[in-house]
């Protein structure tokens, strides 16, 4: 957000400058100041637009913009009523009401040489008001057009149908954060229900190897959901949102993402108040439950204690197989890798950082049930994942794994698993063993979703910092 009073950002233009100024917008026709606004587009911004454009995909704000209208500079000028802005925006009420700044001052003076002419700021010429100059530039949003969408914000304040009929779901991104950081999200949010945007559902690329996968353009989208939703209170399109992020993964949090790349630039591709950082964490902490019962049997069946439950024909030689199929399995599906001495071996590892977790949960499921003769008819992982494979899936429709809005707003401390497992490294606490027993396996909670206690026991399961899978046998 930038400070209220950059001159760099919003300055007053003396009157000889107002003769070059665009044709103005007239949101009000009583209006009583004027708001002269510079949108600066980037040669990137502008490259990615012209790029999207001959891809089919809507580079702009608006569905309908001519391809003309994406320059470096685009000039507006908005005929707007001072007292609506300060009532509905304190950006601008600090701004233009507050003496202590420039634009506040060249306001005041403007109306009292209207007052002594004996004229009325509604009533004169546009050219007669107070201009206030804003530079507007694409650093939040990457994205060209932004003038609609300021347009609109204005109408919104005014309590005016919007004029945008024909717009995309970035439209309503930067629309969001508009009102964000001109301070006005209240308004925009209480106007939604008049907006009616079409939220775009979530399309993932078609299956691979790793299963299904977001491409850029449907992250980008589902990213803009989680940031309109948690911006414009929309606490049940966040839940959504953030889940699918958390679910699907993000090419952001790879450890080969690109931190500079100017396609990341926009504000939902680093979420705001330390919701990017608790959706990773939530990522991980999960996958890192998902692969300590992969971790656990690979122990076992590497120990020295016999896993072959044959009785008197149990065998070593049972076991071997078991993990060289086990092994044979992972390591084709790519759950597992092999990491020798040789710094280069890491290369081979690969990145899971956009991989499916559902995907993963059944590939385990599809474990084949490996025998070394017939008589061996329940030696091998297949029969022991399963039961934790489908646990942990009970416990991912929990709603404690998406963010609930009103809980990170009352009480981000107790909310945050980052800010539990920071608390607990301060405090040097036990570490928490989460164990799989029979009981545990069999809770009639887990039958019904959204239950109080399956809530807590999920957050227990993903958030320990280690898991014994077999406790009972």
């Amino acid at each position: 957000m930038d400070e209220v009073g950059d001159t760099q950002d919003a300055e007053p233009v003396d009157k000889d400058i107002t003769q070059a100024a665009p044709l103005v917008v007239s949101i009000v026709p009583d209006g009583d100041v004027v708001l002269d606004v510079e949108f600066q587009n980037s040669r990137e911004t502008l490259k990615s637009a012209k790029k999207a454009t001959l891809s089919h995909i809507r580079p702009t704000l608006v569905a309908s913009a001519p391809q003309s209208e994406l320059k470096p500079r685009v000039k507006v000028a908005y005929r707007v009523r001072l007292a609506t802005l300060k009532l509905h925006s304190k950006y601008f009420g600090n701004l233009l009401s507050d003496t202590r700044f420039q634009e506040a001052r060249s306001v005041e003076t403007a109306f009292e040489k209207l007052i002594l002419k004996g004229a009325k700021a509604e009533e004169v010429e546009a050219q007669d008001l107070p201009w206030v100059k804003i530079v507007d530039d694409d650093e939040a949003t990457r994205s060209a057009g932004r003038e609609a969408a300021f347009g609109d914000l204005l109408r919104i304040l005014h309590n005016l149908d919007t004029v945008t009929k024909s717009y995309t779901f970035n439209y309503v991104a930067t629309l969001a954060v508009l009102a964000d950081r001109f301070d006005c999200v209240l308004a925009v949010s209480r106007y939604m229900p008049r907006l009616k945007p079409k939220w775009p559902l979530t399309q993932p690329r078609a299956p691979r190897d790793d299963g299904v996968g977001l491409t850029k353009h449907t992250e980008d989208l589902l990213r803009q959901k989680i940031l309109v939703a948690w911006l414009l209170d929309q606490p049940l399109r966040l839940a959504a949102a953030s889940r699918e992020l958390i679910m699907y993964g993000s090419v952001r949090w790879s450890a080969f993402a690109e931190a500079d790349s100017h396609a990341y630039g926009a504000t939902w591709w680093d979420l705001q108040d330390d919701l990017e950082r608790e959706l990773q964490y939530r990522r991980e902490c999960i996958l890192n439950t998902v692969a300590s019962a992969i971790r656990h049997f690979l122990g076992l069946y590497t120990s020295r204690v016999r896993q072959c439950k044959l009785g008197y024909d149990s065998s070593l030689a049972c076991d071997s197989y078991q993990l060289g199929e086990m092994v044979r399995f992972l390591s084709r599906k790519r759950l597992l890798s092999f990491v020798d001495f040789s710094p280069t071996s890491l290369d081979a590892v690969p990145d899971h950082a956009t991989v499916d977790i559902m995907h993963i949960l059944a590939t385990l499921k599809d474990h084949p049930n490996y025998q070394i003769d017939r008589n061996h008819t329940n030696c091998g992982l297949r029969n022991r994942i399963i039961p934790i494979a489908d646990f942990i899936q009970s416990l991912l429709s929990s709603k404690v794994i998406a963010i609930r809005r009103h809980l990170w707003v009352a009480d981000r401390q107790s909310e945050s698993w980052l800010a539990q497992a920071a608390a607990g490294e301060k405090d040097k606490h036990e570490k928490k063993v989460f164990r799989f027993t029979r009981s545990v396996a069999a809770d009639p909670r887990l039958r019904h979703e959204g239950a109080m206690g399956a809530d807590r026991l999920a957050r227990d399961l993903f958030t320990a910092h280690s898991w014994d899978w077999t406790p009972e046998e």
